[in-house]
């Protein structure tokens, strides 16, 4: 059997994780995003793992090759078998290569790569709008998931915040580094047959009937 990955593309805020996640429920492939991968390496105490580990609590960043040696660790558990759906991975051409040549080695496929595209501002507005319970952690949105009372928790009554990384300006920093460093995957990925460009605007469920209908699979 061979086995057949997805892969999701995208800036921050577009929701991949979102969909990511639902896509993986239904066509029953395991959801492997970039930390989790990492947290399970440290926690098996394999070889890769170890190194992940000493580099993370160094504070410095984690490099393509422990990345790619982590992910080819992950392909090798069983539930893996007929295939994932990558979630924040690839993030760099260099890792994009290792990803093709870890695969052809295997006999792997990508069976899509799905890029959600967003216009910058409508994600600014997305990422801005979003509140989070001081107290419980509970996630609110201004415009589309408001709380009972503004400001005000409807699961415990805590008082709502914005997180730093959803100021405006901190967002717009944010998008620049992803076109400076991820988008040239879109180049990459672009003239594959696998690749589908799949509009963000709308609602979740507007988005993932567009991904469903791409993948070409039934609900």
């Amino acid at each position: 059997m061979v086995a057949k990955h997805f892969i999701f593309l995208g800036a921050p805020g577009v929701g991949k994780g979102t969909q990511a996640q639902r896509l993986a429920q239904l066509i029953r492939l395991p959801h492997v995003s970039t930390g989790d991968m990492l947290r399970a390496s440290v926690q098996s105490g394999s070889a890769i793992g170890v190194r992940a580990a000493a580099v993370m609590e160094s504070g410095a960043l984690v490099s393509d090759e422990i990345i790619i040696g982590i992910v080819a660790e992950r392909l090798l558990l069983a539930d893996a078998a007929a295939g994932v759906v990558f979630d924040g991975f690839p993030r760099t051409i260099h890792q994009a290569n290792a990803l093709d040549d870890l695969l052809a080695g295997r006999g792997d496929q990508i069976a899509a790569v799905l890029h959600i595209e967003l216009a910058d501002e409508e994600i600014v507005e997305r990422l801005s709008g979003r509140r989070v319970c001081a107290t419980c952690g509970a996630i609110y949105h201004v415009r589309y998931h408001p709380p009972a009372v503004e400001g005000i928790c409807d699961v415990c009554g805590g008082g709502l915040l914005q997180r730093e990384d959803d100021q405006p300006a901190v967002i717009r920093k944010r998008l620049a580094v992803y076109q400076a460093e991820t988008a040239p995957l879109i180049a990459y990925y672009h003239d594959r047959s696998a690749y589908h460009l799949v509009s963000g605007e709308g609602e979740a469920d507007e988005v993932f009937s567009r991904i469903v209908k791409a993948v070409g699979v039934a609900r």
